[in-house]
């Protein structure tokens, strides 16, 4: 395997983990220069700036990266190579006056990002033709359709939501695709809300906020990703909050996506919160074993990658959490069966996943109740009361919890297990479990604890 093979592999593993602005600024023009007898990485960078952000910020995870592909390295050196901030310089120069033409295969980039249209945000390989329709995500998708057929009309706003890595920006950007394959009139416009903030706030020291509300509010299909990127940000929030309004009450269509639903968005203002509300919410929970198999068989097509078709269910079968951990798991096993030279065996399959994929949990939301109240001390039948008793509550919530995290449970499933409460409170005591496992050692030592003491070995 050459040095930049390695790279765009290593490249593949670490733009599924982190998000779409931070691999294009940091990762843009950069190259695996050299690979010494010791096992010293030298990465050849544009700039001082990527040589401290890349050395300090994701250096554990580049370093994690390489070794996966090549377990004998040991060390990287990033290295300032100034010809490599031309790349981009020249690349723009040639396109500015080929802007009909297409760019020829020497001037294509290698990262998705760059690849997006500069009038849309949207990134033409994100189509309905590689979306994988399952049990999992077939409202959302019927939904789209819906909203392509009828603009501004059918399900509107539409937001849709669900855990990190179930297709939700595949499935907007699709509809954002469609419609402008359909009419190249209409005016499209899809951001994620951290830059619709950022543009804000450039745009207020600029003096040309005028500006940026003419570029918002004059569109046919608003598409905003990560709503809940608004929270705590009072400014924004006022701004969109009159966006949304022009758009709406001119019968024009907006989509949202959300890691959770409207109402468990903590921090936004609630006149916000009911523009959210205002049309069709949906939900999109973990894919089932068939769609996973799917997933990766078009992954497969896709990127031309040739496994045995027993690896492929091994994979399917191994990784159950979200779409981005399946391809992490497909990019890996053939990243390593290129380093290797050789086709990759079931056995070795297998072995790689059990040291880098989490393992399955084989208990079901039963037994988790039942393990949480022998834990807490508290009788199985109490944890379906509706009472406020913090003795109650919080073993409640430590149930609701791994059942969402530890078995991909729904949260309309979640709610109906114990005693038909409603979604929203079993997406609030995940939340609340989640944030205080980052804020509360105790809580995040509960949880090991349950899990090594009840979870089969």
């Amino acid at each position: 395997m050459s040095n930049e093979e390695l790279w765009q592999n290593a490249l593949s593993e670490i733009e599924l983990n982190v998000s779409r602005a931070s691999f294009a600024t940091w990762f843009k023009d950069t190259c695996l220069a050299d690979i010494n007898n010791e096992g010293i990485v030298t990465i050849s960078v544009p700039n001082g700036f990527a040589q401290e952000w890349l050395g300090n910020k994701y250096h554990k995870f580049i370093l994690k990266s390489l070794r996966t592909i090549v377990p004998e390295i040991r060390s990287i050196n990033y290295v300032i190579n100034a010809s490599l901030a031309k790349k981009q310089e020249v690349f723009e120069q040639k396109n500015k006056f080929k802007k009909d033409e297409a760019i020829s295969s020497e001037e294509q980039l290698d990262f998705k990002d760059f690849h997006v249209d500069p009038k849309t945000n949207l990134n033409p390989k994100y189509t309905f033709d590689n979306f994988i329709v399952g049990s999992f995500n077939d409202l959302a998708y019927t939904a789209a359709l819906a909203v392509i057929k009828n603009l501004g009309k059918a399900y509107n706003p539409l937001f849709i939501y669900g855990g990190s890595g179930l297709g939700k920006t595949h499935l907007l950007q699709a509809i954002g695709n469609s419609i402008k394959k359909e009419s190249s009139q209409k005016k499209v416009n899809y951001m994620t809300a951290e830059k619709f903030s950022n543009e804000l706030v450039s745009s207020i020291q600029a003096g040309s906020a005028h500006n940026f509300k003419e570029k918002y509010r004059d569109c046919d299909l608003l598409i905003v990703d990560d709503i809940q990127f608004f929270e705590k940000k009072i400014k924004t929030q006022e701004e969109f909050f009159h966006t949304f309004n022009t758009l709406y009450d001119a019968g024009k269509q907006v989509i949202f996506s959300s890691d959770r639903a409207p109402q468990s968005i903590i921090d936004i203002e609630e006149r916000l919160r009911s523009r959210l509300q205002v049309g069709v919410i949906i939900d999109i929970s973990a894919p089932d074993y068939e769609t996973r198999l799917a997933i990766i068989k078009a992954k497969c097509n896709e990127k031309k990658i040739a496994l045995d078709d027993k690896i492929l269910e091994i994979i399917a079968g191994s990784v159950q959490r979200n779409i981005r951990e399946l391809e992490g798991a497909l990019n890996l096993i053939h990243m390593q069966s290129l380093y290797k030279n050789k086709i990759m065996t079931p056995e070795e399959a297998k072995l790689i996943l059990s040291k880098n994929a989490r393992p399955k949990t084989t208990v079901n939301a039963s037994q988790i109740i039942k393990m949480i109240s022998e834990f807490y001390d508290i009788p199985e039948k109490n944890m379906y009361e509706k009472t406020r008793k913090h003795e109650i509550v919080h073993p409640r919530q430590i149930a609701m919890y791994l059942i969402r995290e530890d078995l991909s449970g729904s949260f309309p499933s979640i709610g109906q297990k114990f005693g038909g409460r409603d979604h929203t409170t079993a997406m609030h005591a995940y939340l609340k479990v989640k944030e205080g496992i980052k804020n509360n050692p105790k809580i995040e030592e509960e949880i090991k604890q349950i899990r090594e003491k009840y979870y089969p070995k």
